[in-house]
């Protein structure tokens, strides 16, 4: 039997959320959402919000908003979630939004086992796409982003705004500090813990700890640069 059903609820009846970012990520968001929908009817997707306006006034169907600076003139209450595929710029939108009638939504996809006995905790503003697989006694902070088909080990932590590009890996009792960012098919392996704000290459592998606010890349991952 599908995990997805054809059950329905008025749309209007269901918390309203909006999209920030209206680029490739935002687009595979809209999906998220709509797989979410499909089996618990959870949201109402009104649209997107960007800085930057796109080519097409729809996009997948839905509108196009307006702006940062629009979205916080919102007086009614509004779930967001902010698709922002780097860690450090979804971070200074998330510090943009401002308005008290806003809302940060957590999105997790259907397939995504995370029962009461895996002791998985989940900050708000996170997004975990499909086919993520989480084992046990890992903590997500806030606006945490688990790209396709992630995983992540057992006693791991992610501190806000990390970002895991397709098929990332981190492995048992590994420690990301707040903003790191690793690229398709990196992999942090177990016990290793990586600084405040580091980008992993994609396909890079972290064999041991990395410092803060650097790009590391290779097999084993070396930092190659710093930055602020």
């Amino acid at each position: 039997m599908s995990i997805f059903s054809t059950r329905s609820s008025p749309a209007s009846a269901l918390p309203r959320l909006a999209i920030v970012g209206a680029g490739g990520l935002g687009r595979e968001v809209l999906v998220l959402a709509r797989q979410i929908n499909q089996v618990l009817p959870s949201w109402n997707i009104e649209g997107f919000y960007d800085d930057r306006t796109p080519t097409a006034p729809t996009i997948h169907g839905l509108p196009y908003l307006g702006s940062v600076a629009a979205l916080n003139t919102q007086t009614e209450p509004l779930h967001v979630v902010v698709a922002v595929g780097s860690s450090r710029s979804r971070a200074a939108v998330v510090a943009r939004l401002t308005s008290r009638h806003l809302t940060f939504a957590t999105l997790i996809h259907p397939s995504v086992a995370r029962a009461d006995y895996q002791h998985i905790r989940i900050g708000q503003g996170s997004i975990i796409s499909q086919g993520c697989i989480l084992t046990c006694d890992i903590h997500l902070g806030q606006h945490v982003l688990l790209n396709l088909g992630c995983t992540v080990g057992h006693d791991a932590v992610l501190n806000d705004f990390c970002s895991l590009m397709p098929h990332a890996n981190v492995g048992g009792e590994a420690h990301l500090e707040t903003g790191v960012y690793l690229g398709t098919n990196a992999t942090v392996i177990n016990q290793v813990r990586v600084g405040r704000n580091t980008v992993v290459g994609a396909g890079a592998v972290a064999v041991r700890d990395l410092p803060a606010n650097c790009t590391a890349v290779g097999v084993p991952a070396q930092s190659i640069k710093q930055h602020a």
